[in-house]
């Protein structure tokens, strides 16, 4: 059901088009990452920058030495999420700011900043979780928002590469976009060009453990928080359905 009102093209006033094409709260969050990646590389020495990695990075190593001092345990409470506002580069902030555009857009068209904005921090979370699964006893930790921006894109995954549904207007009689409705999983799967995202896309970032066997040298590409970040945008994504009509993408 499309609800009463003029046609989407028609909605804004004249001479009322935005600036900016971006939600606002996808522009708001890389703001947020941008800042504090301009503040952290202008403001703070090397000491600094220790202090910021060793209170707002996850280091899963947290967990295994929590038992004979329960301080180093503290930071778990936060770190699982402040992590993911943290970058070890411009150009890694740069492709995350550009991976989070390009998928977090449609999730936050069409659900809004919260749900956007909780499906981010999930992820986030459970990139964590899949991250120190694998890196418990090595003193690695993560940064970046590689995890949460993964779950952007599992959750979009759902429904960008449904089909349009076009329905006439209530009022004016014309043909318009009503959206596009969420998937099942069994659809997305059955969809070609959502199950060839997905599985370039595992396959991907699970051939990056194999890739110092190939090139002779370290890979600092968090695959772990990646897996987890987009299992977990896939699967939450649904909770956010205000009904079964389609919605805007």
């Amino acid at each position: 059901m499309v609800e009463q009102g003029p046609p989407p093209e028609t909605a804004q006033p004249a001479g009322r088009e935005p600036v900016f094409l971006l939600p606002g709260a996808i522009a708001a969050l890389a703001g947020v990452m941008v800042a504090i990646h301009l503040a952290s590389t202008l403001v703070l020495n090397p000491d600094g920058m220790t202090q910021l990695i060793f209170w707002f990075a996850f280091l899963p190593q947290r967990i295994i030495e929590a038992p004979n001092d329960l301080s180093l345990a503290i930071p778990l409470i936060w770190t699982p999420f402040s992590h993911a506002f943290l970058h070890g580069s411009w150009e890694h902030l740069i492709f995350n700011v550009a991976w989070l555009v390009i998928f977090g857009t449609p999730v936050a068209r069409r659900y809004g900043a919260g749900p956007m904005m909780a499906i981010f921090l999930v992820s986030a979370a459970a990139g964590a979780a899949f991250f120190a699964a694998t890196t418990l006893n090595t003193g690695a930790f993560l940064i970046g928002a590689s995890g949460g921006i993964s779950g952007l894109t599992g959750a979009a995954m759902r429904f960008i590469f449904q089909p349009l549904i076009i329905v006439q207007h209530p009022v004016t009689g014309e043909r318009v976009v009503a959206g596009r409705r969420l998937a099942g999983f069994a659809e997305v799967w059955g969809n070609s060009r959502a199950r060839a995202f997905i599985l370039i896309w595992l396959v991907l970032n699970a051939a990056v453990p194999l890739l110092p066997l190939l090139i002779g040298a370290q890979v600092d590409v968090a695959w772990q928080a990646h897996l987890g970040g987009f299992i977990a945008g896939l699967l939450m994504v649904g909770l956010f359905e205000r009904s079964s009509a389609p919605q805007a993408v």
